[in-house]
């Protein structure tokens, strides 16, 4: 055995299945914010942390989640790299205590890696709770490896760590012998029978518990379980609609006084009253429409998709529709990042990075934005309420509009599914990869943690892309409304020459204009197209009996309100969401497709959908 040297950073390797409190133990390790998932391969890439205990440095690396080390996936691929490189001194793998048996079979591989190395029995209050006991003395005894149990949930749970972690430093030795390494990881049968011979000895459970979550999973995967979905569905909608409606005015009200202060503050300076205009009619006023928009239901709808992944709802939902993906030469993986669209497409996009495949992530990334995402929902919500649930308000017209927004999204899904499939026999023809999906126990979920996550990792930091594009847009929008040419405004100049188009699809010059001007954020098309039928001077607001007035002047009917629904779920997407899926594939290729294939297919289906009303004289 060596001592560490004197003043080196002794490095602890932090391993584990996927959802077993890896990355929980590694935040309250080192302080950062390491985002912790519900499926496997949530964390794909390592992240490093440095902490101080008793004047020593400690470096830990989170390696990424895998189930063993056999080299299959990328996350395997990337643990078992680090372990065999020897930049690690030591390692301690997290085992959940409620499933401890699979968790084993990881932490035999890694005992046949490299010494020394610590099991942390994790999560012991939720096994207590459900009636399962370990013995940890016993543990240690028939493994030979030092253990120690942890909540690490729990705000303290994770302080038996500190002073294991250290007996694991003053004990440190030589790392395995590379090609007895290069075996390691082989043998699944003979280790996962070893993992059975020591749980059997260290571990007694109840079968109550794993009754209760058996019972509860009838519901969730069985033949219910797509009836169960969509009315979730639905309730989330529902939440999401009904609470947003007062803080979105309450922002667009603040908006709208700040405007007026900025609009005379720049006056008072000696700014001329164009620059005035363009600052506060153009940049300002866009800026804060997509703020006061989509700032409140992200931040409803992300601590409620965070939450349900907390809960450990969310690998259901990929297990029920794996049959469906995978029908589709995709993966079911590719379900989960769907459900991260509903929130924000550029998180969907960026959520992608969970597929192994390389070829089904490319075919989750093109798909992503058929799926609707918040930004949508305003505008969808409002045509609907207009033309077809007779222009109601309260409860019930949010419950309505929750209801058909569903549909809508299970239309969307059907059009997910179908380009999938076109994509996967076409230009990323291929068979689907199999993958490990775990169905974690039901958990309480952590709630402020789960909100202050949510808060600041999805909703402020899409946000802030949103807006970053947003304020030059809105000078493009004021400049093209307040450049007149022939008597009439650039913006009317560009709506005449698309109308011919438009009309092929069941809509007209200035809903097209408006979707093409609403590159920068979905959330202005319906302002946009107010601005342009009123030929007003900026982004313009209006309440929904009014609108419904203006529409109905400018020819719409229920065609044309159908129309604009389906193009509002099928064309390009947002230019945050070009800008990640550049940033995820790194190929103007595949973006250039991204934005192609969506606007393709809503094309397409809208004018599919014209013809038929209109040869059936409808």
């Amino acid at each position: 055995m060596k001592q560490e040297e004197k003043g080196r950073e002794f490095t602890v390797a932090l391993a584990g299945n996927p959802n077993v409190g890896k990355s929980t133990v590694f935040n309250a390790l080192t302080g950062l914010r390491q985002h912790t998932g519900n499926w496997s391969g949530k964390t794909v890439r390592c992240a490093e942390g440095r902490f101080t205990y008793n004047d020593h440095a400690y470096r830990v690396v989170d390696l990424p989640g895998c189930y063993s080390l056999a080299a299959c996936s990328e996350e395997e691929r990337e643990a078992r790299a680090l372990l065999l490189s020897g930049r690690a001194d030591a390692a301690a793998v997290v085992c959940d205590a409620t499933c401890l048996e699979r968790n084993l079979i990881l932490a035999l591989q890694i005992k046949e890696l490299m010494q020394p190395v610590l099991l942390c029995v994790n999560m012991l209050d939720e096994a207590e709770s459900r009636g399962v006991k370990v013995d940890l003395a016993e543990l240690e005894r028939q493994l030979g490896l030092p253990v120690v149990g942890l909540s690490a949930r729990r705000r303290k749970g994770t302080r038996p760590l500190l002073p294991a972690l250290e007996q694991l430093r003053l004990g440190a030795g030589e790392a395995a012998d590379a090609a007895e390494a290069a075996a390691a990881g082989q043998r699944a049968a003979e280790l996962a029978a070893e993992a059975r011979r020591i749980c059997r000895s260290a571990v007694r459970s109840s079968a109550s518990a794993r009754a209760r979550d058996r019972k509860i999973d009838r519901w969730l995967t069985g033949p219910l379980a797509f009836p169960f979905l969509l009315l979730l569905l639905v309730l989330i909608f529902w939440l999401t609609v009904s609470g947003a409606n007062y803080p979105s005015a309450l922002l667009s009200a603040l908006a709208q006084r700040a405007e007026s202060w900025l609009y005379t503050a720049l006056l008072s300076l000696g700014a001329p009253e164009a620059l005035c205009d363009a600052l506060t009619r153009g940049v300002f006023r866009v800026l804060a429409w997509v703020v006061s928009v989509m700032l409140p239901p992200m931040a409803i709808f992300f601590p409620l998709f965070t939450l349900l992944e907390d809960a450990g709802f969310l690998p259901r939902v990929a297990y029920d529709l794996d049959r469906c993906f995978r029908g589709c030469c995709a993966c079911g993986k590719q379900a989960l990042t769907v459900c991260m669209g509903y929130g924000c497409n550029a998180v969907g996009v960026s959520g992608c990075r969970i597929i192994d495949s390389p070829r089904e992530r490319l075919v989750a990334i093109l798909t992503n934005s058929v799926t609707p995402c918040n930004g949508r929902f305003p505008a969808l919500i409002a045509v609907m309420t207009m033309f077809f649930l007779g222009g109601a308000a309260g409860a019930g017209a949010s419950f309505g509009a929750a209801a058909g927004l569903a549909a809508l999204i299970v239309f969307s899904m059907m059009m997910t599914l179908l380009l999938s499939k076109l994509l996967s026999a076409t230009v990323l023809s291929g068979l689907p990869s199999s993958f490990t999906l775990e169905l974690p126990p039901f958990r309480k979920p952590q709630f402020c943690r789960v909100i202050a996550r949510s808060v600041l990792d999805r909703t402020l930091f899409v946000l802030g892309r949103a807006a970053a594009v947003a304020a030059p847009a809105g000078l493009v929008i004021w400049l093209l409304a307040n450049t007149e040419s022939g008597g009439l405004s650039l913006l009317a100049h560009f709506a005449a020459f698309l109308d011919p188009f438009a009309r092929l699809l069941g809509l007209d010059g200035v809903i097209l204009l408006a979707f093409i001007l609403g590159l920068p954020a979905n959330e202005i098309v319906i302002p946009v197209m107010i601005m342009a039928y009123m030929a007003g001077e900026g982004l313009t607001e209006l309440p929904l009996s009014a609108l419904h007035q203006l529409l109905l002047a400018q020819g719409w009917t229920w065609m044309t309100a159908v129309s604009f629904l389906l193009f509002s779920l099928m064309h390009w997407p947002c230019s945050t969401t070009i800008i990640t899926v550049y940033k995820e594939t790194r190929s103007l290729k595949w973006t250039a497709l991204a934005v192609a294939l969506p606007a393709g297919a809503g094309v397409a289906v809208c004018m599919l959908f014209t013809f038929i009303v209109k040869l059936l004289s409808l």
